[in-house]
């Protein structure tokens, strides 16, 4: 199952410019998420990072892999449990391994670590084609907590 821009944003409370994913290829509900990330020239964070040299700061590959979570987490609701939104806890071993530079395209591979009754843990991977540039495992919680333990 694959989603658009336009689902994307029936799913995550962020726009522009602070969406940064821009297209879901595969969702398995409980399992894992594999999302694309368009690092184009126009965005505005290239302007101050750096000027003459841009290249997409680190903590916004993390952002991007917390945002595919975030999708990952809604559509394992079941239905009557969506609508509450998904806050991003916390990161742990988070590594960057290369630059993401305009004209890349980032694949996010996200996948369920553990679920609590409060909290998911998720291992998120962002790679240019097929070569690893980040990783990190993610926290979050879903703003209404009575429903977190309904996530499969």
């Amino acid at each position: 199952m694959g989603l658009d821009i336009h689902e994307i944003l029936k799913r995550l409370p962020h726009r522009y410019p602070f969406v940064l994913i821009d297209k879901i290829l595969d969702i398995v509900p409980g399992e894992r998420i594999v999302a694309l990330k368009n690092v184009t020239s126009n965005e505005p964070l290239f302007q101050g990072h750096f000027p003459g040299s841009p290249m997409m700061p680190g903590m916004l590959i993390v952002e991007a892999m917390a945002q595919a979570g975030g999708v990952l987490a809604y559509a394992s609701l079941p239905e009557d449990a969506r609508g509450t939104s998904v806050y991003f806890l916390g990161m742990d071993k988070v590594r960057f391994r290369g630059p993401a530079l305009p004209g890349h395209q980032l694949t996010l591979n996200v996948k369920f670590l553990k679920k609590s009754s409060w909290a998911v843990k998720f291992y998120g991977v962002a790679d240019i084609e097929g070569t690893k540039i980040s990783e990190a495992e993610l926290t979050a919680t879903l703003g209404d907590r009575s429903k977190a333990a309904s996530l499969r």
